[in-house]
């Protein structure tokens, strides 16, 4: 009769065991956390009830310890945007580690990269050429980086509310100030106000700027860009030698119910474009900045310059493959078109319930990114807890929402950005009906609770207590 070894056997034989190692230290997971890490997080998390313990997941679902199940409206920050552990994705990645390839050897040129980006650029027509680095914030410090050179300026213009990662370069145009506070100095750069064309003609009549960056929907607060606002401002931009940076790492890759955001709009073809997250298939980091032939051949315009911009893990083969399995699954499967459709079910029964909640102001997004708003009711009772939120910290009620949303039903979701009372949904891109089912079931619920003076506002002192506290 044999018996598993335990990790510490296991490190004594010189053996590597990842299950007993698991297994025996698993359960210190946020003591490790505390202690190693950003020891902030663990607090957060034990302050809100969400400090629970996952042991699986798969697709739109994981399970805690007990084995219950949860349904996920949060999808990794959107990153599991086919869910978790896809066949198809999973078998991709074990042909690949099996395959025994002879990757990163920097000086050839492996296929994987080549038919990736070949795959990729099928999607987005008018570009020519892609750089693939390691996150999304890599490819939009990638598409600053380009949009500076090839124009000669040092001036990026990005929006109001924008968040394109928080990385030096990326943090420069962020437009929110608590990521950007003691950071400086950073990039040269202004922000307008999203959709705001007289802004964005003013700052170019200056003479100096690159670019504008802009998220075709806006991750924090899930505001899209008005209609026509895209074209309108191409038009501007290249009339004054700038350049349009469309920063698709969250929507695209189908997340509105079009392969990129941006194609909602007719006749807008930006210089460059970023994508990362749902590229990954949930597995290997992976980003990428898709650009027209002239920008590329500018950067890389001798062989001095070919390696001027580039990514030590950039374009590694577990990656690539998994970037094309993840494009084949959502051409097989019809990505795409079923976000669309199912998006529009869940928006749509969620807007259907403002008239009957007060605290309820408004739903927004395209496809599987919708935003839900919370503002300040009418009646006398409500209101008074309302403004008592609002003294304490804007946002609270919000994740009053949030936290039942996970204790009582079991669903994950987020609130959209600090100080907003927002709730932003962007799930798997497969969630079904049931789900849809599930979801507004759960949100019913939480709103006649809240409506009806229930355990949420309970839940509602504490977090004033907890925002006083920290201030």
């Amino acid at each position: 009769m044999t018996t598993a070894k335990s990790a510490s056997d296991a490190s004594q034989t010189g053996e590597f065991d990842l299950g007993a190692l698991l297994a025996e230290r698993g359960a210190e997971r946020y003591e490790l956390h505390s202690r190693y890490l950003n020891h902030q997080l663990p607090r957060m998390l034990h302050t809100i009830g969400f400090d629970k313990v996952y042991e699986r997941a798969e697709g739109a679902h994981f399970w805690d310890a007990d084995g219950n199940d949860h349904l996920d409206m949060l999808s990794g920050f959107g990153v599991m945007g086919l869910g978790r552990h896809h066949p198809v994705v999973r078998k991709a990645l074990h042909d690949v580690l099996d395959a025994s390839l002879a990757d990163l050897v920097r000086f050839d040129c492996q296929p994987l990269p080549g038919l990736l980006a070949e795959k990729l650029l099928a999607h987005s027509p008018h570009l020519d050429r892609v750089f693939f680095g390691n996150s999304g914030t890599e490819a939009v410090e990638g598409a600053l980086k380009f949009a500076r050179y090839v124009t000669g300026r040092p001036r990026v213009l990005y929006c109001e509310h924008a968040f394109h990662g928080l990385t030096t370069g990326s943090l420069s145009v962020n437009g929110e100030s608590g990521f950007r506070d003691g950071f400086a100095p950073l990039l040269p750069d202004t922000a307008v106000p999203l959709g705001d064309l007289d802004a964005l003609e003013r700052e170019l009549r200056a003479g100096d700027v690159a670019a504008l960056i802009v998220e075709p929907v806006q991750g924090k607060g899930v505001h899209e860009a008005p209609p026509g606002y895209l074209r309108a401002a191409q038009d501007l931009l290249h009339r004054h030698k700038a350049l349009l940076i469309a920063d698709e790492v969250q929507t695209g890759l189908g997340r509105t119910g079009d392969f990129y955001a941006y194609q909602h709009e007719a006749g807008v073809e930006p210089d460059l474009v970023c994508v990362a997250k749902a590229l990954s298939g949930g597995y290997v980091p992976v980003g990428a900045t898709l650009g027209k032939d002239w920008i590329f051949r500018k950067v890389y315009s001798s062989m001095d310059r070919v390696l001027v911009h580039s990514a030590s893990f950039g374009a590694n083969a577990q990656a690539m493959a998994v970037g094309l399995a993840v494009l084949s699954v959502m051409e097989n499967e019809q990505i795409v078109a079923h976000v669309r459709s199912i998006g529009e079910l869940l928006r749509s029964r969620l807007a259907a319930l403002t008239d009957r909640y007060e605290l309820l102001a408004d739903v927004r997004g395209r496809g599987l990114m919708i935003g839900i708003e919370f503002g300040r009711p009418r009646s006398l009772k409500l209101r008074s807890r309302w403004t008592m939120l609002q003294a304490a910290r804007k946002g609270l009620f919000a994740q009053m929402v949030v936290v039942p949303l996970l204790q009582r039903h079991r669903i994950l979701t987020q609130v959209s950005g600090d100080h907003m009372e927002v709730i932003k949904l962007i799930p798997p891109l497969i969630i079904d009906e049931g789900d849809v089912d599930r979801f507004v079931d759960a949100f019913t619920a939480v709103m006649d609770d809240a409506h009806d003076g229930g355990l949420i506002w309970d839940f509602g002192r504490t977090l004033v207590k907890q925002a006083v506290a920290d201030r």
